[in-house]
């Protein structure tokens, strides 16, 4: 149990029944009255942020979410398949779980799966992923006098924009949080 006084940033906890993720926290002290904080809470299951308060001494269960790196096999429509490397256990996600998740990710790549309490609720991408580029329009002499982009089509058939002069069959380096180009490799 940890209480409202011992907050942190990161911490996952269970309150009032759902699991929560302190984003911001804030001891409050008025001249007048109890002391209080302040907290932002993230809904680890579905993304919602809220605001509420606690007194110091109010004690809340802390959540064990667990991360596990698997490989991600393939896909079959509407489901889609993990492994883990050390058990070779095989579990299928369905498509409202996985979402965006695995739009810079290619099949045999390593992802984190999260859980809770066995339940799957998020997958998690490496960070940075290199793709080559499969389609995109060439560029153009003279067109890069404010820094212009291209829409280019990556090899898991999204779309990122690229500087124009970035070419089709190129390796670019992709931010998978933002779905930002960062370089070529």
């Amino acid at each position: 149990m940890i209480s409202a006084g011992d907050f942190k940033n990161g911490l996952t906890l269970e309150v009032d029944g759902n699991v929560v993720q302190i984003m911001e926290f804030q001891h409050v002290k008025p001249g007048k009255g109890a002391a209080f904080v302040r907290t932002k809470l993230k809904n680890v299951i579905n993304g919602g942020v809220v605001e509420k308060t606690f007194r110091p001494t109010e004690k809340f269960p802390q959540a064990r979410i667990d991360r596990v790196d698997m490989q991600y096999l393939y896909n079959d429509g509407d489901l889609y398949y993990f492994m883990n490397n050390e058990t070779y256990d095989q579990i299928a996600i369905d498509n409202q779980t996985v979402g965006d998740a695995l739009k810079f990710v290619k099949e045999n790549e390593t992802v984190k799966i999260c859980s809770y309490n066995g339940n799957v609720f998020a997958i998690e991408a490496p960070l940075f992923v290199e793709l080559d580029i499969i389609d995109t329009e060439p560029g153009f002499k003279g067109d890069t006098a404010q820094g212009a982009t291209k829409p280019a089509t990556v090899e898991t058939g999204a779309v990122v924009y690229v500087p124009l002069f970035v070419d089709q069959g190129d390796k670019i380096k992709i931010d998978t949080r933002t779905g930002e180009y960062l370089s070529r490799v």
